[in-house]
């Protein structure tokens, strides 16, 4: 019979700790959070300069429930976070996006839907976000969700936040280096509005079967709006939202759409993620709720592929 003593034993359990340490070194977890600091790395090593230029994107797509006001609002506070000067036009009459970006909009507030009806500058309607001092924000209110009637009546009714914007953008001293257009998830005239104010569409996709059927859709309407109203506007970036790297569904739509429009898809996709769902109730993006998250790595990665991108080629104003 073999006499297991004191230190055999000891020499048992520390063998037994060290497989235990080895394991877990080698598991999904500890991958993940190896690769998580390899990226948060990287940004910070990132060197981007902007331009001077004002890049006006309209975020939209018909399909609800893709990511479209979240992936605005923490696009719009990464790009602050570069160090890039950035408006955020709310045109959702839900107001998640004022509500994200922690700026007031109950129905006494001075909001888009005052721009758009009674012709009130978007100088008296802006405001900053807590947030970030390069970060800004026109609100929506309540009041907007009648203003698809009520634009009716209007002069110019299709071109009415071109023609703010562009007055309230070249008075500037500081310009912007961005406008994102947070628009509602349907083709009604505020839309439309945000359509022909912008150059680029941005359009986020969420990784599932119905994906391209909704982006076909939008492309048809984008279409209608450059032959009519706005001849500069493209799609220039599509993201793709809620990946769950875990199922071939995500991988096959990340393929297909990736096999038709090569140039306008970001590499980088945002993962499904807690931390990017509950920062809104806090009046806050993931990137000031939690910046070491894998959403808000994501979605700073992602703006630096917008940012690096440049401005598509304008062809003049209409």
């Amino acid at each position: 019979m073999i006499k297991v003593g004191p230190g055999n034993e000891r020499t048992r359990v520390s063998q037994h700790s060290s497989d235990i340490a080895a394991a877990f070194d080698d598991s999904p977890i500890m991958r993940q959070l190896q690769d998580l600091s390899t990226r948060r790395r990287h940004l910070e090593e990132v060197e981007i300069e902007f331009t001077g230029q004002t890049r006006i994107l309209t975020v939209s797509n018909q399909k609800g429930g893709v990511g479209k006001t979240t992936t605005t609002v923490n696009i719009a506070a990464a790009i602050a976070d570069l160090g890039g000067k950035v408006m955020v036009i709310d045109l959702d009459p839900q107001g998640n996006a004022s509500t994200a970006l922690g700026v007031p909009h109950s129905s006494e507030t001075t909001s888009i839907y005052d721009v758009l009806i009674n012709d009130v500058r978007i100088a008296d309607a802006v405001q900053q976000s807590p947030e970030n001092e390069r970060l800004f924000c026109v609100p929506s209110t309540i009041h907007l969700a009648g203003a698809e009637i009520e634009l009716v009546s209007q002069v110019a009714r299709e071109k009415r936040l071109d023609t703010a914007l562009h007055e309230y953008l070249d008075d500037l001293d500081e310009p912007f280096d961005f406008v994102l257009i947070d628009c509602p998830p349907s083709l009604g005239l505020l839309t439309i509005n945000a359509f022909s104010s912008a150059d680029e569409v941005f359009l986020p996709i969420q990784a599932e079967y119905y994906a391209l059927e909704g982006l076909s859709q939008l492309l048809g309407n984008v279409k209608m709006i450059q032959k009519h109203l706005n001849t500069r506007l493209r799609v220039s970036t599509i993201l793709l939202t809620m990946y769950d790297s875990r199922t071939r569904l995500a991988q096959q739509v990340a393929d297909e759409v990736r096999e038709h429009f090569p140039d306008e898809v970001l590499k980088t996709v945002i993962p499904r993620s807690v931390r990017v769902s509950e920062a809104p109730s806090f009046g806050q993006t993931v990137i000031s709720y939690d910046e070491s998250s894998a959403g808000a790595i994501a979605y700073k990665e992602a703006a630096v592929e917008i940012v690096k991108r440049g401005a598509p080629r304008r062809k003049g104003r209409n």
